[in-house]
């Protein structure tokens, strides 16, 4: 048993690819996780139960659905039952997650840049083949709620597997919301996740790839994105009944509350967005306005808008992603001085202040053209006033 432990923590050893995660026509749980034989996952089931009871959206559950299907490859290759884990099968799930590859990061074009190089052009990373470290952390902290769901009602392991950080929850328990961030230890077997600031696309490539949009649609998108800081999937649900002309709104269903909220946008993005309209028809007032070109005519996807930005990517050697075009949408506010930021976190619908005050922070790609002009700009010469020796002044000051 140690040794196929230690197979998989040493990359010695892969872990089957079996069961699915499956989406049923019941309401609670919207998704199930199914085991090798096809059958329903039945403490799997509880848990997401309960999870969508307690109001967690149908993505949260689904999510979750994935964290405990790897959960339940390492037991079953491990042959141990669920209620009997322990911290060595944790250990073998976070070692075989750091060292395996994530089927998500495949690259089906063979002149792809490779897994983890940095972008010349943009200075960005491309993802690693692997798990990121906060995706090891989200998986340990499903199996770690998954296991305290069944120890309140009396079931599975009497200690949970995984390791928990008893100085985080103490800190947690009775922190002072006025006083700086407490400073604590992770707890075992959770990784280190890097500290990176929000990174907008300076004007100049942004004009580049605002360019490189070759229809009224993607630019009427790219404009209400970076005009609105909306989320990607937040504005693909706009209809027309969502759209307020007059007043350069429009109303977004935000990704938190579910609440419908009203964003303002450019003048540019309305126009083009106009345009569009006018030559692709309106749709009915309560269906997405954004619309596939090709094919079947139907709402346009997170996925479809993602590969429109990506047909820009392979033409201009960028990796911009939308989410940075939200971050630029964010930078842009937090440092114009008509706004504050109290306004600005409104707008991006931000639950605490000092996440807005991130993008207050200058980046050296945004600073080319200052720090041109520092170079350039002339040393300054020593001079005197008139009726000043130059001698005296070295002999009392020195130089």
């Amino acid at each position: 048993m140690q040794q196929l432990h230690r197979a998989l923590i040493e990359g010695q050893a892969d872990v089957p690819r079996v069961g699915c995660v499956l989406e049923v026509e019941t309401a609670y749980p919207r998704y199930v996780v199914l085991d090798v034989a096809g059958a329903r996952l039945e403490p799997v089931v509880q848990y997401l139960r309960d999870l969508a009871l307690s109001d967690n959206r149908p993505l949260t559950c689904r999510s979750y659905a994935f964290d405990l299907l790897r959960w339940f490859r390492v037991l079953w290759f491990l042959e141990v039952p669920w209620h009997r884990a322990t911290e060595a099968e944790t250990s073998a799930l976070v070692g075989w997650l750091r060292v395996t590859a994530n089927p998500q990061r495949r690259r089906r074009n063979p002149g792809a840049p490779p897994p983890g190089s940095v972008n010349g052009r943009t200075g960005k990373g491309y993802l690693r083949i692997g798990y990121a470290p906060s995706t090891i952390n989200h998986n340990l902290t499903v199996v770690s709620s998954f296991y305290a769901f069944h120890g309140h009602h009396g079931r599975g392991p009497v200690v949970n597997p995984v390791p928990e950080a008893s100085a985080l929850r103490h800190v947690l328990a009775h922190r002072d919301p006025d006083a700086a961030p407490p400073v604590f230890r992770r707890a075992r077997l959770r990784q280190r996740v890097p500290s990176t600031e929000p990174r907008a696309i300076p004007d100049a490539m942004w004009d580049e790839l605002f360019a490189a949009m070759n229809h009224d649609r993607d630019r009427a998108a790219v404009l209400l994105y970076v005009s609105s800081g909306a989320r990607a999937s937040e504005l693909l649900g706009v209809t027309p009944a969502a759209i307020d002309w007059s007043r350069q709104l429009i109303y977004v269903v935000t990704k938190g509350s579910q609440e419908r909220e009203p964003l303002p946008v450019s003048p540019q993005a309305l126009v083009i967005l106009a345009s569009y309209l006018d030559r692709a028809g309106l749709p009915p007032a309560h269906e997405p306005v954004f619309r596939t070109r090709r094919g079947p005519e139907k709402p346009l996807s997170y996925w479809a808008m993602r590969r429109v930005i990506q047909r820009a990517n392979e033409k201009l050697g960028t990796n911009w992603t939308l989410h940075d075009i939200r971050h630029t949408a964010a930078n842009r506010m937090a440092n114009d001085p008509a706004l504050t930021l109290p306004q600005v976190r409104v707008i991006l619908r931000h639950s605490d202040l000092a996440t807005t005050g991130r993008y207050l922070n200058a980046r050296v790609e945004e600073l080319f053209e200052v720090l041109q002009a520092h170079y350039n700009r002339p040393r300054v010469e020593r001079s005197f006033a008139p009726g000043y020796d130059p001698e005296d002044f070295k002999a009392v000051f020195g130089g």
